[in-house]
């Protein structure tokens, strides 16, 4: 097995790094006061976490889930989430157009998947929702190309006694 180098490469929290990190930061508040329910932000932030491979963010916002009233076996399952009982079919659709936009090349987003979608949420819940999977696919490749310390992250007090 191969070792490899898991030290992180730059300090995305100095002041060389601090404009773009506080824009990045800048595109959670609007999402937090949207209406969507904090529990579906959680779940989209780990299947794209998921997919992308970064570790640090699974590692993040599986904590942040948990604190938020998420349950483990859901939590454990989504990665297989179409074969289990365990989520809505407002959950599904949003699981679906997650993965959707998180692989989107050379594919779109399909007229049905779209229907489904405006089914379950109103135009600017859709533009909410596709914020928030573009969101964390960019902050997926933040912590993936500058190797974000895994394991290191709690969730805040205010996660915490959401609960």
């Amino acid at each position: 097995m191969t070792q490899h180098n898991l030290e992180p490469r730059v300090n995305l929290n100095d002041r060389v790094t601090g404009p773009v990190m506080k824009a990045m930061f800048g595109l959670e508040e609007p999402l937090r006061n949207a209406g969507i329910e904090e529990r579906l932000r959680d779940l989209i932030k780990v299947r794209a976490s998921q997919i992308n491979g970064c570790a640090y963010c699974i590692d993040m916002h599986t904590k942040d889930a948990r604190a938020h009233g998420e349950t483990e076996q859901r939590l454990y399952a989504l990665d297989a989430w179409r074969e289990t009982p365990f989520y809505t079919d407002r959950e599904r659709a949003v699981l679906e157009w997650t993965e959707q936009l998180t692989m989107i090349a050379g594919k779109g987003v399909p007229d049905e998947l779209y229907g489904r979608m405006k089914g379950q949420f109103s135009d600017a819940d859709l533009v909410n929702l596709t914020l928030a999977v573009v969101q964390i696919n960019a902050w997926n490749r933040f912590a993936i190309t500058f190797r974000a310390p895994v394991g290191t992250y709690q969730p805040s007090a205010e996660h915490t006694a959401a609960r």
